[in-house]
């Protein structure tokens, strides 16, 4: 089969693009013919399967002379919302990716062409192609920005229940995609996610066993929509002994500003806290086996990859209890080692209310607390996860 990959945003450097370049590899194993069209800058190395074709859609361009317009937004690299784009902005958008798209589709003639987000971009693909078998990947951040942000929102809305097929991460997820989509569950499919276990895996005795020092790991974007800061916070509140536990942030700015403040909270924390930056997938999983614990506090997410990875790595979990991420994971790797926090109120998708944030603090404390005075290390099986099952899925 001949597959086209779309996105409007770059792939690989967030949750959503290690997606698309997860599944287009295994897809890739199984024998099928591939292209990917990206939005991307000229300086971006875009690393993808031998034989796979890119088209790069260029931002920072003279067609498109803004950045990479990001499903977030706060992304791990210099980007523009969707709500700051104008009508000029938007036109040259849909002028740029509708060229290419074009190329790509009179050049490869897809049999399928999979589109990473309900949004724009896919409800242009919809459009410009109503003969073509379409199918729609939601990550969840294209559901937030239809809650948040009014751009486009009835030309998306008009579009997206005719693609041929539908995927939803968890059960939540396809919930609330037939309520914003106004369309029935037939052509929504739960299809979760994978992980690539050639480079997650447990290797080893944690470094914990040697040094009797306890290692905390957070792995995502430096901000405080993933609960940075009260993670930070809620480490103040442990009694702990210092010398022997350290934490590890792994992952780019959200924004300067608030990257700043988190800086700072870190100086201040009673326990060593070191940036690792950006990181590669082979860097994270040796991030993931010198700890001990994964830590998210994040407030919103679809289903994080990261979770997966870490349990791989035989971690133990400390996260929030995000809608349909437990109902899902509780299914899908029974008896994982995870401690659920509460969340505060929200106020939209992702925004806590502020005055909810001490006691969110003190829950996330306790569970910090009861994972690092677990004896115990058990061991979660993750191995009905894999890219190859979702690719599998695609097809059939």
């Amino acid at each position: 089969m001949k597959i086209l990959s779309i996105t409007a945003q770059k792939p690989s450097s967030t949750g959503s693009g290690v997606y698309l370049t997860e599944v287009v590899k295994a897809l890739k194993e199984q024998g099928h013919v591939q292209a990917v069209m990206a939005g991307v800058t000229r300086e971006d190395n875009v690393e993808l399967p031998e034989g796979v074709t890119l088209y790069p859609v260029y931002f920072e361009s003279e067609e498109l002379p803004y950045p990479v317009v990001g499903m977030s937004d706060e992304m791990p690299y210099k980007s523009t919302r969707y709500m700051d784009m104008t009508e000029e902005m938007t036109k040259q958008f849909k002028t740029a990716f509708l060229k290419v798209l074009d190329q790509a589709v009179e050049k490869e003639d897809p049999d399928l062409i999979l589109c990473h987000h309900l949004y724009y971009l896919t409800a242009l693909v919809r459009e410009r192609y109503p003969e073509k078998k379409v199918y729609g990947f939601c990550h969840n951040t294209d559901l937030r920005q239809m809650e948040n942000t009014a751009f486009q929102r009835e030309f998306i809305r008009s579009q997206i229940p005719a693609l041929d097929r539908i995927f939803a991460l968890q059960k939540m997820q396809k919930d609330v995609i037939q309520k914003t989509y106004q369309m029935s569950d037939e052509h929504i499919q739960i299809i979760g996610t994978g992980y690539n276990s050639h480079i997650f895996y447990r290797e080893g005795e944690k470094a914990s066993r040697c040094d009797q020092i306890k290692r905390m790991i957070f792995a995502g974007k430096i901000t405080q929509k993933k609960g940075v800061k009260s993670f930070l916070r809620a480490l103040n509140l442990l009694d702990y002994d210092k010398e022997h536990l350290k934490i590890t942030l792994a992952g780019g700015a959200g924004n300067e500003k608030e990257y700043r403040e988190i800086v700072e909270l870190a100086e201040q924390c009673r326990y060593k806290v070191e940036f690792a930056g950006c990181v590669s997938q082979i860097r994270l999983a040796q991030l993931y086996n010198e700890s001990d614990i994964f830590v998210l506090p994040s407030m919103f997410e679809g289903l994080p990859l990261t979770v997966i990875e870490s349990l791989a790595c035989a971690d133990r979990v400390v996260m929030t209890e995000l809608p349909g991420v437990k109902e899902w994971l509780d299914e899908t790797v029974p008896g994982a080692d995870i401690r659920y926090v509460k969340l505060p109120r929200m106020r939209g998708a992702d925004e806590p209310v502020e005055e909810d944030l001490p006691a969110f603090e003190e829950r996330l404390a306790k569970a910090l607390c009861e994972a690092l005075e677990e004896k115990i290390q058990s061991i979660s099986d993750v191995n009905n996860i894999s890219w190859e099952r979702i690719a599998e899925e695609v097809i059939r």
